[in-house]
């Protein structure tokens, strides 16, 4: 990675818990994104910290919150059926960054045998009431041991990526999958809203992919991206949050409109808001 502090893509700030600026740095080759300065690990926790960190609870306390939840059992039904779909014997399913455990209850009532990694209490402890099994490290689980792995949204939020990547290979079988799901800074909601989109979500994320970039990481551990799927209403949440911070309030209509235009475009060049990657070890 070739990353230089002349070469800054994007000013952009948290929103969420600090209110501090950050820089985005490119990899104008990669088409990689990253977020300087990166917290150490120590604070990085902190910026964590915040009721509004929805994937972290099940709260429903604003119509947005409600709204969330009802988009979210769709996504876990179309989540699931992914799964099923590139991986038709059921057996060992890891999901790492489990959040409150909600995707797991469906892989597990679907026929898997699951587990979860989540770094954080909070969120762990719902999914452990939902009947939740967990590691606490990657590096506990032994080598060559899941069917498949999942990332949902959450390899924005790893410090060292290749070492995870590489991690990430040593636990999959031979003929196993890995499903990673991230936001696409080159989508057209991103460059709409430009310092304000909420993908950005500065410092927790500390990189921001594109296709190719994806394709290059996983390609260095001998890891091949098989398929690329859109996630066609993280459009319209991501701009309904972006709204917030651009005018200081949730502007519904406005919102659903540029995520509807996201949709449209990526309907001809590709590039959606997020993206769903399917990836193997690759064949030598």
């Amino acid at each position: 990675m070739n990353f230089s502090e002349n070469k800054v893509y994007l000013t952009v700030k948290d929103y969420s818990v600090s209110g501090e600026e950050f820089q985005l740095l490119i990899d104008e080759e990669l088409e990689l994104l990253k977020t300087h300065p990166q917290p150490s690990l120590e604070n990085l926790g902190s910026y964590y910290e915040s009721d509004d960190y929805i994937s972290h609870t099940d709260g429903k306390r604003s119509l947005f919150e409600k709204l969330y939840h009802v988009v979210k059992q769709k996504a876990l039904r179309d989540k699931i059926s992914i799964v099923n779909a590139n991986q038709t014997q059921k057996g060992k399913l890891l999901d790492i960054g489990a959040g409150t455990g909600d995707f797991l209850v469906t892989a597990k009532n679907s026929g898997w045998e699951t587990l979860g990694i989540e770094p954080s209490e909070k969120a762990k402890k719902i999914a452990l009431s939902k009947g939740i099994s967990f590691k606490n490290d990657i590096k506990e689980i032994e080598n060559a041991s899941f069917d498949v792995v999942t990332m949902w949204h959450v390899l924005e939020h790893v410090p060292d990526i290749q070492q995870h990547i590489a991690e990430l290979k040593r636990i999959l079988k031979p003929n196993g999958l890995i499903i990673i799901a991230v936001p696409n800074y080159k989508s057209y909601d991103a460059g709409y809203y430009g310092k304000f989109w909420a993908a950005y979500d500065v410092p927790r994320h500390l990189w921001h992919f594109s296709k190719k970039a994806i394709a290059h990481l996983f390609a260095k551990e001998d890891l091949e991206v098989k398929k690329i799927l859109p996630m066609k209403f993280d459009s319209f949440y991501v701009s309904l949050l972006s709204e917030k911070y651009k005018t200081g309030k949730m502007n519904f209509v406005n919102g659903f409109l540029i995520g509807l235009r996201s949709n449209v475009k990526a309907a001809r060049n590709f590039e959606y808001s997020s993206h769903i990657y399917i990836i193997k070890q690759a064949k030598n």
